[in-house]
């Protein structure tokens, strides 16, 4: 054939790219217990779909006009399938140069177009710091930080279509940030950490000798700076989790979410449901059970499990229909929304309204977190900011008041005045402050005048006890129905159903408020 010698230069040079860093770099990879680039992308994706692209980025080196030696990009990437449906995936290649790039590669940056312009679902692998001191040396300059546009794409992919990071080494830097510039993301535990500048650089600025694992591990970031989503106990669980959250979203705001068969609640459902409110209000009971016996198969897939605990939030589905769930923990804080769980709802509702997610909130709030240590964290204000999210989402919404739901926080599970549908459960209990402590704020001069203040308290909270019935709030038209907790999921099907017909005449319709990382 004519073109025989430079079809095997272009095998030759594929084949030298897909060395990587050399075998002594993919072992060391190994020996950490982390998977090459190439590796993570085969797990990742439906086996045989992926289809490189600029395979031959790098830098090569020449003698005499011939190829004498050739270092790939840092970045691998291309087209591939999840479950059949058209990803974009990149990764960085930590066997080259620690995954820092020092020369400019438009690669990552042409896939982040491709997933832009074709609005497809962008999956970025990062395994990697982000500038590296040698690049000053051969660039032979400096620049300004705000010429690098490294952020833009990501954001713009954002409005559009998910993007979905998983943190699998030591990220610094840039691609800190770009972990966090998307709607998921996932770090392994004790092989990954995050931060904005590692160890060393720490040490040297502010004396602090702290380990990768010390400075931004798994337990750092998911547990108390929640600035990752979800930890995984290996590579192969990150990716699992990672195709479990693409199977609820659509493939880009233009879509509605896929819709599966349909799945039976577990067994004993009914039973269950009717029995798992104790009639002591003081007792706990689980509301991750609660929400299993509503939802198909009695499977959810929770977000952010470790961070804003007295709140949880997960996708589910009903009648094989996407729908996400918030529910009150009353097993963390009695269920009370603190800062952290303020902020876990208001991006959690940013995310649903998105794709076109119809949200079902499980209330059981007794009122904001208090105390000290709640004001310092500015409570409040994300309190506050947790409400005008729920006022400006343009998805429909369903509330079931399984029980409390008192004062300000309770303002933040449902909007009366828009595509919104309440029930009560029986043991719902409502108002703008609980009687117990409402009663010795109120009353506090008539309790301190009585003979026996603890028993004219007692007396106070009896009377005040009859009114918080919850058949008085139904006989006001206070909530659009009060239900057997057996039908719970019957008013679910019922509501996914109207939800549905709703976002498929709006199909298409941006939210009015976006997604904020």
């Amino acid at each position: 054939m004519a073109w025989d010698p430079e079809l095997q230069e272009l095998a030759r040079r594929q084949e030298l790219a897909k060395t990587m860093g050399g075998p002594e770099s993919v072992a060391r990879q190994h020996e950490h217990g982390k998977l090459t680039v190439r590796e993570r992308i085969d797990a990742l994706l439906d086996p045989g779909s992926f289809e490189e692209m600029a395979s031959l980025a790098g830098h090569g080196e020449y003698a005499d006009g011939e190829l004498a030696e050739f270092t790939p990009a840092t970045t691998v990437g291309g087209l591939g399938r999840i479950d059949g449906r058209r990803v974009v995936v990149t990764g960085t290649d930590f066997t080259i140069r620690g995954g820092s790039a020092t020369k400019p590669s438009h690669k990552g940056g042409m896939l982040g177009d491709i997933a832009y312009e074709f609005k497809l679902p962008f999956i970025n692998l990062l395994d990697g710091a982000g500038a590296n001191i040698e690049g000053v040396s051969e660039r032979g300059h400096t620049y300004l930080p705000s010429d690098y546009a490294v952020f833009k794409r990501p954001m713009q992919i954002m409005e559009q279509a998910p993007l979905i990071c998983a943190v699998l080494g030591s990220v610094a830097g840039g691609p800190a940030g770009i972990a966090l510039l998307s709607h998921f993301n996932v770090m392994v535990k004790e092989t990954s950490a995050l931060f904005a500048s590692g160890p060393p650089v720490v040490k040297r600025a502010l004396g602090h000798d702290l380990t990768k694992q010390e400075l931004g591990g798994a337990s750092i970031h998911t547990r108390e700076s929640g600035c990752v989503d979800n930890a995984a106990e290996d590579e192969l669980d990150a990716f699992r989790q990672i195709r479990t959250l693409l199977s609820y979203l659509p493939s880009n705001v233009w879509e509605l979410p896929p819709v599966v068969p349909a799945q039976p609640p577990p067994d004993g459902w009914q039973d269950g449901l009717s029995n798992i409110v104790p009639s002591n209000r003081k007792r706990p009971y689980s509301m991750k059970t609660l929400v299993s016996l509503c939802v198909d198969g009695g499977d959810f897939f929770e977000i952010a499990p470790d961070f804003g605990e007295s709140l949880i939030v997960a996708l589910a589905r009903v009648d094989g229909h996407p729908i996400g769930i918030i529910a009150n923990n009353a097993a963390k804080h009695g269920g009370a929304l603190d800062q952290r769980a303020a902020d876990k709802q208001g991006r959690f509702l940013d995310f649903c309204d998105v794709f076109h997610i119809p949200v079902a909130y499980f209330v059981d709030i007794p009122g904001f977190m208090i105390g000290q240590q709640a004001e310092r964290a500015g409570t409040l204000r994300s309190g506050m900011r947790a409400i005008w999210i729920w006022q400006n989402i343009t998805i429909p919404t369903f509330t079931v008041q399984v029980r409390k739901c008192y004062g300000m926080a309770g303002a933040a599970t449902s909007d009366a005045s828009r595509l919104s549908y309440r029930v009560a459960w029986p043991s719902g209990e409502f108002g703008s402050i609980p009687i117990e402590g409402g009663v010795s704020a109120a009353f506090r001069k008539d309790i301190e005048a009585s003979a026996d203040p603890q028993a004219r308290m007692e007396e106070l909270e009896a009377e005040l006890q009859v009114l918080r019935n919850v058949f008085r709030t139904a006989e006001a038209g206070g909530v659009e129905e009060i239900i057997d907790p057996v039908e719970t999921r019957q008013y679910l099907q019922r509501f996914v159903e109207m939800a549905y017909r709703t976002l498929e005449q709006d199909r298409g319709k941006k939210s009015r408020v976006g997604f904020r990382p």
